[in-house]
């Protein structure tokens, strides 16, 4: 058997052995993802300009696109690897306005409201500033009250990135014309008063107190599930051979399940607010 080692010898053998693995202070990989994501989506907002800056109409609209699917991303994964803090969501916040409101507002003037000087820059300015409003309040309400439990299912006003595939809903049109020879849709797409007009109503819709479906919670029932998937699919399909007209109709169903999200809201409020609703909650709660 070999000897016991002396105390002296112990603790050098110790203090070697901490030496020779150090261990660092700081936050682990895994909790600076979703920030290196929302960085990538800063990135990709950016790059967004420099493409309109070129006239590389069908690059600034894929980029902006990407950081809309970062952005979608970004959070969710964050909750996951359980790495949410108030530094992610400022930063989240800031990447937001540039992608989202300013890259958008930026690419629509060079594309056509150009044309009409500084009278085509004021609805790119009203959009703007709309979006970070609409940000301000987002991030005042995370410090606010808390909501009631039916309310957690839904945005106040359209969300930014939405809001940004709203706005591209004519340069998107303009591209699927383009791409099929349809000269006479492409020039009513790039007509200023669309751009404008959408630009406007968009921006209206990010600062009103509309409740628009946030679907980070949203639960389909057993009987839509099948219809649901076939439905998927066939966007998914068209999203593949026609990109411009799948993009497009992601706006038109958006903006069509606006009213349908109010009058749900509604209901669940009208539901919340009856006698013993919150007893019911309760006990489906422990249940």
């Amino acid at each position: 058997m070999r000897p016991p080692l002396t105390p002296a010898v112990e603790r050098w053998r110790q203090r070697i052995r901490r030496r020779s693995r150090p261990r660092f202070r700081g936050l682990s990989f895994n909790r600076l993802i979703p920030n290196l994501m929302t960085l990538v989506g800063l990135c990709a907002g950016l790059t967004a300009i420099r493409f309109a800056l070129m006239e590389r109409w069908e690059a600034a609209a894929i980029a902006i696109v990407i950081a809309a699917v970062i952005d979608g991303l970004d959070g969710r994964i964050a909750r996951l690897l359980k790495a949410t803090s108030r530094f992610g969501a400022e930063f989240d916040s800031l990447a937001d306005f540039l992608c989202f409101g300013v890259a958008p507002a930026l690419v629509l003037y060079l594309w056509t409201l150009s044309v009409w000087g500084g009278l085509g820059w004021a609805p790119c300015l009203m959009y703007a500033v709309c979006t970070a409003l609409r940000l301000a309040r987002f991030n005042a309400a995370i410090d606010g009250a808390p909501k009631p439990a039916y309310a957690y299912n839904f945005f106040t006003g359209v969300p930014a990135p939405a809001a940004a595939g709203l706005a591209l809903f004519p340069l998107f049109l303009f591209l699927q014309a383009e791409a099929h020879g349809v000269a006479m849709l492409a020039d009513i797409a790039r007509h200023p008063i669309l751009s404008a007009a959408v630009l406007l109503a968009v921006a209206a819709l990010m600062v009103s107190t509309l409740p628009t479906w946030s679907f980070k919670n949203f639960k389909v029932p057993q009987e839509y599930v099948l219809p649901l998937l076939l439905g998927a699919g066939l966007y998914v399909a068209l999203l593949v051979s026609e990109p411009w007209a799948g993009l497009a109709a992601a706006g038109v169903i958006y903006a069509a399940l606006i009213p349908l999200g109010v009058r749900s809201y509604r209901r669940l409020k009208a539901e919340a607010e009856l006698p013993g609703a919150g007893d019911e909650l309760q006990e489906r709660r422990t249940a």
